[in-house]
């Protein structure tokens, strides 16, 4: 199992290195150039980086990811697709992207695209506080000790 992060906006990284250095399991952050760092990795962290265009690191992480390994996305779109490979996928926001619930999420991201073309304003997403932080830490400390 191997952990697959679409890592240009994520504000999880340093809690998923954290989490699973103790069980030495792989992970992977896919990121376009434009976040290119020197930044020296921990031995289990590798990472791999993406051209700027829209969904790049998308595409390199569904080329990557095999079924049972883990995605951690905001991108509806991508956890639709790694869910169809047999993924887990995270939301950083501490839920588990499902059969169940893509379907409504897909749907509602549709609705507000829609939305915004008719000149609508909506809602963007609310501010990652430090109890959203310690949820995720919890919640995937949880998965992966569960996963196989």
């Amino acid at each position: 199992m191997k952990v697959y992060v679409d890592a240009d906006a994520s504000p999880v990284k340093d809690i998923i290195i954290a989490e699973t250095k103790p069980l030495n399991i792989r992970v992977v952050f896919v990121m376009s150039f434009s976040h290119f760092s020197n930044q020296i990795e921990e031995p289990h962290v590798e990472t791999v980086y993406v051209d700027a265009g829209a969904d790049s690191a998308d595409y390199r992480i569904m080329k990557l990811a095999q079924s049972g390994d883990i995605v951690v996305t905001q991108d509806y779109g991508l956890a639709s697709l790694a869910l169809g490979k047999g993924c887990i996928v995270l939301h950083h926001k501490g839920f588990q992207f499902t059969q169940d619930n893509i379907d409504q999420m897909l749907t509602m991201r549709h609705a507000n695209a829609k939305a915004r073309k008719a000149g609508f304003k909506t809602k963007g997403p609310k501010a990652f506080t430090e109890e959203n932080r310690e949820h995720f830490r919890n919640f995937f400390r949880n998965i992966i000790k569960k996963a196989p």
